[in-house]
């Protein structure tokens, strides 16, 4: 069908049927043909949105995860567990900080008070795991309805497009002829929805793909943060015990 308009479009230009400007085609667009656009630049508004949120959001958990892995590293050669937190608490966008954060503060909570149950280390990973998950869930906020847009907006084109067709046949039918000026506003609303249709689906499914790919190294990053930090508290707390005895 899509090859069928492109050789009608081809015929319409050349025979100088249709004009081709914007307010022409809106003009002769019907009223369904014309709700279907709106919907479609709506939902090309709002994945643009979701982008620059996104866009800006990750950019942020990067430079600022850059800025915090090595000062926190840092206070927590020193043992300074109180440093830390107060260095990953000035780190609002970072991911690895929220996440090492939520970490250190339950290590902590059991060092200072031996009424907390549980043992120290395994609370400090469920703490981790749970950081994890909440991150997770913020940075793939909006993700999703990339997808859905993706999916979703060639078929609101290629209902445009019936709708199109449709008006073409009617056209056919009034004007009791089967000239091109019969069909040309069919054609044109055809068209045109088609061509915004995958004008909204091809950058949804392009930065759909890209966000997850950003969002599996950022899983990556706060596991294997998450990892080193257990490790360290097993070496403190071994410390801590060596030194007691």
């Amino acid at each position: 069908m899509l090859l069928q308009l492109q050789v009608w479009a081809l015929f319409l230009l050349q025979e100088g049927a249709v004009g081709w400007d914007i307010r022409s085609l809106w003009a002769q667009m019907g009223v369904a043909a014309k709700i279907v656009v709106i919907l479609l630049f709506l939902m090309s508004a709002w994945s643009i949105g979701v982008m620059i949120d996104r866009l800006l959001a990750y950019n942020g958990a990067r430079k600022q995860s850059r800025q915090f892995a090595p000062a926190v590293a840092g206070a927590l050669r020193e043992g300074k567990l109180d440093e830390a937190i107060k260095i990953a608490d000035r780190y609002k966008k970072s991911h690895l900080a929220k996440v090492v954060v939520a970490g250190l503060q339950e290590f902590r909570a059991h060092q200072l008070s031996s009424e907390i149950p549980g043992e120290e280390i395994e609370a400090s990973r469920r703490a981790l795991e749970r950081a994890e998950a909440i991150v997770h869930a913020e940075l793939k906020r909006g993700v999703g309805t990339l997808a859905t847009i993706g999916a979703t907006a060639p078929f609101v084109g290629l209902f445009g497009t019936v709708v199109g067709i449709i008006n073409a046949f009617k056209g056919i039918s009034t004007e009791k002829s089967t000239g091109l000026g019969a069909v040309a506003g069919g054609i044109s609303e055809a068209l045109v929805a088609t061509a915004i249709g995958l004008f909204v689906a091809v950058p949804a499914v392009w930065m759909y793909n890209y966000f997850t790919s950003r969002i599996e190294a950022f899983d990556v990053e706060m596991s294997n943060s998450s990892s080193e930090l257990i490790d360290y508290f097993l070496k403190r707390t071994q410390q801590r015990a060596a030194g007691s005895r």
